[in-house]
């Protein structure tokens, strides 16, 4: 596996950002750069880059918030980011297709639970595709059925990791 450095989000990297998303999502999905460009500036602390050799493959976002699950304004606006908040939502979990099956998302993800849980947070939600549930559960997640949210035209499933 190459050497991978997770970090913190730059606002230096939000073209690149927005690149993956549009390469990892349908662009009815895809969060566009204006919304990272908001996400980097409210909450920098909930989104982190994997990079190899100073390139950033991949990523994680999210928020903070009192809901015990995702819906769809807190895609949209940062005005849904509560600071001080019981939970935290993931927006995406994005690696570029040459870098997927190594393990640099589950790191992701592991660090980002991490994080949740250093900074106090009771849980992390997320919302996912039915072909991604199992993958979620190898986390601890549990799953919490189809979700009210739909987000991109898709049908989501409400996910739960209690930390």
């Amino acid at each position: 596996m190459p050497e991978v450095t997770i970090r913190r989000v730059q606002l230096n990297d939000v073209d690149r950002v927005t690149e993956i998303e549009a390469i990892c999502f349908p662009i009815t999905e895809a969060a566009t750069r204006q919304s990272f460009e908001d996400r980097i500036t409210v909450f920098p602390e909930y989104f982190l880059v994997a990079e190899v050799e100073g390139l950033v493959i991949g990523f994680i976002n999210g928020c903070v918030t009192n809901s015990s699950v995702i819906y769809d304004e807190l895609f949209y606006s940062t005005e849904h980011h509560i600071p001080d908040g019981k939970n935290v939502a993931i927006f995406g979990l994005d690696v570029i297709p040459g870098y997927r099956r190594i393990g640099i998302a589950a790191r992701l993800m592991k660090h980002f639970i991490q994080l949740a849980k250093h900074t106090g947070r009771k849980s992390v939600i997320l919302t996912c595709k039915e072909q991604l549930v199992h993958y979620y559960k190898s986390f601890g997640y549990v799953n919490n059925g189809v979700s009210k949210s739909t987000h991109g035209g898709a049908e989501w499933f409400d996910m739960t990791l209690v930390l």
